[in-house]
Protein backbone atom coordinates (compact mmCIF):
# COMPACT_ATOMS: atom_id res chain seq x y z
CA UNK A 1 0.00 0.00 0.00
CA UNK A 2 1.45 3.07 -0.93
CA UNK A 3 1.33 6.42 1.57
CA UNK A 4 -1.31 8.37 -0.76
CA UNK A 5 -3.55 5.25 -0.38
CA UNK A 6 -2.55 4.78 3.53
CA UNK A 7 -3.44 8.42 4.05
CA UNK A 8 -6.58 8.44 1.83
CA UNK A 9 -7.90 5.52 4.39
CA UNK A 10 -7.16 7.44 7.62
CA UNK A 11 -9.32 10.34 6.18
CA UNK A 12 -11.83 7.77 5.40
CA UNK A 13 -11.23 6.51 9.08
CA UNK A 14 -11.18 9.98 10.67
CA UNK A 15 -14.59 11.04 9.35
CA UNK A 16 -16.32 8.42 10.88
CA UNK A 17 -13.92 8.59 14.26
CA UNK A 18 -14.42 12.29 14.49
CA UNK A 19 -17.96 13.07 13.54
CA UNK A 20 -19.43 9.96 16.12
CA UNK A 21 -17.39 11.59 18.73
CA UNK A 22 -18.89 15.09 18.32
CA UNK A 23 -15.28 16.47 17.40
CA UNK A 24 -16.31 18.55 15.27
CA UNK A 25 -12.71 20.69 14.91
CA UNK A 26 -10.71 17.41 13.75
CA UNK A 27 -13.37 16.56 11.91
CA UNK A 28 -13.32 19.78 10.00
CA UNK A 29 -9.46 18.60 8.89
CA UNK A 30 -10.90 15.34 6.72
CA UNK A 31 -12.30 18.22 4.09
CA UNK A 32 -10.88 20.50 1.29
CA UNK A 33 -12.24 23.95 1.70
CA UNK A 34 -14.41 23.88 -0.89
CA UNK A 35 -15.78 20.12 0.06
CA UNK A 36 -19.24 18.92 0.32
CA UNK A 37 -21.40 16.65 1.59
CA UNK A 38 -24.69 14.67 0.39
CA UNK A 39 -26.28 12.99 2.56
CA UNK A 40 -30.40 11.90 2.87
CA UNK A 41 -30.59 15.07 5.72
CA UNK A 42 -28.50 17.10 4.06
CA UNK A 43 -26.98 18.53 1.42
CA UNK A 44 -24.45 21.36 1.18
CA UNK A 45 -20.60 22.56 2.07
CA UNK A 46 -18.68 20.57 4.59
CA UNK A 47 -18.56 23.87 6.80
CA UNK A 48 -22.73 23.41 6.37
CA UNK A 49 -22.76 19.63 7.02
CA UNK A 50 -20.94 20.33 10.51
CA UNK A 51 -22.63 22.74 11.77
CA UNK A 52 -25.94 20.52 11.44
CA UNK A 53 -24.61 17.26 12.34
CA UNK A 54 -23.51 19.44 15.19
CA UNK A 55 -27.15 20.91 15.98
CA UNK A 56 -28.69 17.61 16.25
CA UNK A 57 -25.83 15.76 18.01
CA UNK A 58 -27.19 18.86 20.86
CA UNK A 59 -30.70 18.18 20.28
CA UNK A 60 -30.11 14.37 21.08
CA UNK A 61 -30.06 13.39 17.03
CA UNK A 62 -28.42 9.74 17.41
CA UNK A 63 -26.49 8.87 14.14
CA UNK A 64 -24.10 6.38 14.34
CA UNK A 65 -21.38 5.28 11.42
CA UNK A 66 -19.76 1.86 10.54
CA UNK A 67 -17.56 1.08 7.67
CA UNK A 68 -15.65 -2.29 6.30
CA UNK A 69 -13.80 -2.52 3.36
CA UNK A 70 -12.31 0.67 1.28
CA UNK A 71 -10.91 0.52 -2.23
CA UNK A 72 -8.85 3.39 -3.38
CA UNK A 73 -8.30 4.55 -7.23
CA UNK A 74 -5.51 6.97 -7.42
CA UNK A 75 -4.70 9.37 -10.64
CA UNK A 76 -2.31 11.86 -9.69
CA UNK A 77 -3.51 14.37 -7.36
CA UNK A 78 -7.11 13.10 -7.62
CA UNK A 79 -8.77 9.85 -6.36
CA UNK A 80 -11.94 8.32 -5.86
CA UNK A 81 -12.55 5.89 -2.25
CA UNK A 82 -15.48 3.45 -1.96
CA UNK A 83 -15.81 2.18 1.34
CA UNK A 84 -18.54 -0.39 2.52
CA UNK A 85 -20.82 1.46 5.57
CA UNK A 86 -23.25 1.15 8.01
CA UNK A 87 -25.60 4.13 9.46
CA UNK A 88 -27.33 3.45 12.39
CA UNK A 89 -29.84 5.64 13.63
CA UNK A 90 -32.26 5.53 17.09
CA UNK A 91 -35.58 7.72 17.46
CA UNK A 92 -38.78 7.36 18.12
CA UNK A 93 -41.20 6.03 14.93
CA UNK A 94 -44.90 6.56 15.34
CA UNK A 95 -44.56 6.36 19.02
CA UNK A 96 -42.36 3.53 19.55
CA UNK A 97 -38.29 3.54 20.22
CA UNK A 98 -36.73 2.49 16.94
CA UNK A 99 -33.42 1.52 15.31
CA UNK A 100 -32.97 2.11 11.52
CA UNK A 101 -29.77 -0.09 10.06
CA UNK A 102 -28.69 1.26 6.53
CA UNK A 103 -25.88 -0.39 4.25
CA UNK A 104 -24.38 1.05 1.50
CA UNK A 105 -21.40 2.64 0.23
CA UNK A 106 -19.48 5.63 0.65
CA UNK A 107 -18.50 7.28 -2.83
CA UNK A 108 -15.77 9.94 -2.15
CA UNK A 109 -13.68 12.55 -4.23
CA UNK A 110 -10.34 13.31 -2.87
CA UNK A 111 -7.80 16.20 -4.22
CA UNK A 112 -4.41 16.50 -3.41
CA UNK A 113 -3.27 20.02 -3.21
CA UNK A 114 -0.17 21.74 -1.35
CA UNK A 115 0.92 17.55 -0.51
CA UNK A 116 -2.32 17.14 1.50
CA UNK A 117 -5.30 14.72 0.27
CA UNK A 118 -8.59 16.16 1.48
CA UNK A 119 -12.01 15.31 0.68
CA UNK A 120 -14.33 17.06 -1.99
CA UNK A 121 -17.41 15.61 -2.08
CA UNK A 122 -18.67 12.31 0.05
CA UNK A 123 -21.82 10.78 -2.03
CA UNK A 124 -23.28 7.62 -0.25
CA UNK A 125 -24.73 4.96 -2.44
CA UNK A 126 -27.56 3.48 -0.09
CA UNK A 127 -28.40 -0.12 -0.88
CA UNK A 128 -30.52 -1.85 1.83
CA UNK A 129 -32.10 -0.86 5.08
CA UNK A 130 -34.51 -1.91 7.83
CA UNK A 131 -36.23 -0.73 11.38
CA UNK A 132 -36.71 -2.61 14.54
CA UNK A 133 -38.16 -1.84 17.89
CA UNK A 134 -35.85 -1.42 20.30
CA UNK A 135 -37.96 -2.80 23.25
CA UNK A 136 -38.41 -6.90 22.18
CA UNK A 137 -41.90 -8.15 21.29
CA UNK A 138 -42.70 -4.06 20.32
CA UNK A 139 -44.56 -3.32 16.67
CA UNK A 140 -44.83 -0.41 14.94
CA UNK A 141 -47.11 0.59 12.15
CA UNK A 142 -45.96 2.52 9.34
CA UNK A 143 -47.42 4.85 7.03
CA UNK A 144 -47.76 3.02 3.89
CA UNK A 145 -47.97 6.07 1.94
CA UNK A 146 -45.27 8.34 3.20
CA UNK A 147 -43.10 5.00 3.33
CA UNK A 148 -43.40 4.69 -0.79
CA UNK A 149 -42.01 8.27 -1.14
CA UNK A 150 -38.59 6.88 -0.96
CA UNK A 151 -36.34 4.51 -2.44
CA UNK A 152 -35.88 1.03 -1.29
CA UNK A 153 -32.47 1.02 -0.37
CA UNK A 154 -33.03 4.12 2.39
CA UNK A 155 -36.87 4.37 3.15
CA UNK A 156 -36.98 3.21 6.17
CA UNK A 157 -34.09 5.75 7.24
CA UNK A 158 -35.99 8.38 5.26
CA UNK A 159 -39.26 6.95 7.10
CA UNK A 160 -37.23 8.28 10.39
CA UNK A 161 -35.45 11.31 9.54
CA UNK A 162 -38.48 13.17 8.15
CA UNK A 163 -40.48 12.04 11.39
CA UNK A 164 -37.46 13.77 13.35
CA UNK A 165 -38.51 16.90 10.96
CA UNK A 166 -35.51 16.91 8.33
CA UNK A 167 -36.69 17.40 4.67
CA UNK A 168 -34.80 13.85 2.81
CA UNK A 169 -33.75 14.11 -0.64
CA UNK A 170 -35.60 11.38 -2.61
CA UNK A 171 -33.04 10.47 -5.10
CA UNK A 172 -29.99 9.16 -3.81
CA UNK A 173 -28.12 7.03 -5.43
CA UNK A 174 -28.52 3.16 -5.18
CA UNK A 175 -27.29 -0.27 -5.97
CA UNK A 176 -28.60 0.10 -9.39
CA UNK A 177 -30.03 2.43 -11.74
CA UNK A 178 -29.33 5.41 -13.47
CA UNK A 179 -28.56 7.93 -10.76
CA UNK A 180 -25.81 5.52 -9.61
CA UNK A 181 -24.34 4.80 -13.36
CA UNK A 182 -24.11 8.70 -13.46
CA UNK A 183 -21.91 9.07 -10.01
CA UNK A 184 -19.70 6.27 -11.36
CA UNK A 185 -19.73 8.37 -14.83
CA UNK A 186 -18.15 11.74 -12.52
CA UNK A 187 -16.35 9.31 -10.97
CA UNK A 188 -14.24 8.21 -14.37
CA UNK A 189 -14.39 11.40 -15.31
CA UNK A 190 -12.53 13.34 -11.86
CA UNK A 191 -9.92 10.64 -12.36
CA UNK A 192 -9.06 11.31 -15.82
CA UNK A 193 -9.22 14.69 -14.93
CA UNK A 194 -12.22 16.01 -17.31
CA UNK A 195 -13.95 17.71 -15.15
CA UNK A 196 -12.15 20.28 -12.47
CA UNK A 197 -15.45 20.90 -10.63
CA UNK A 198 -18.19 18.89 -9.10
CA UNK A 199 -20.52 21.48 -7.94
CA UNK A 200 -23.01 20.47 -10.73
CA UNK A 201 -23.82 16.83 -8.82
CA UNK A 202 -26.36 17.60 -6.40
Amino acid sequence: MNSDTEEIRTLVDNWILYRDAGDWERFRTVFHPDGRVLATWWQGTADEFIQASREGWERGISILHSHGGTTVEVAGDRAIAQTKMTIAQRDLVEGVECDVVCTGRFFDFFAKRDGRWGMVLRQPIYERDRIDPVQPGATVELDPELLARFPVGYRHLAYLQTKVGYQVKTDMPGTTGPRTEALYALGRDWLAGKVDTLDHWS
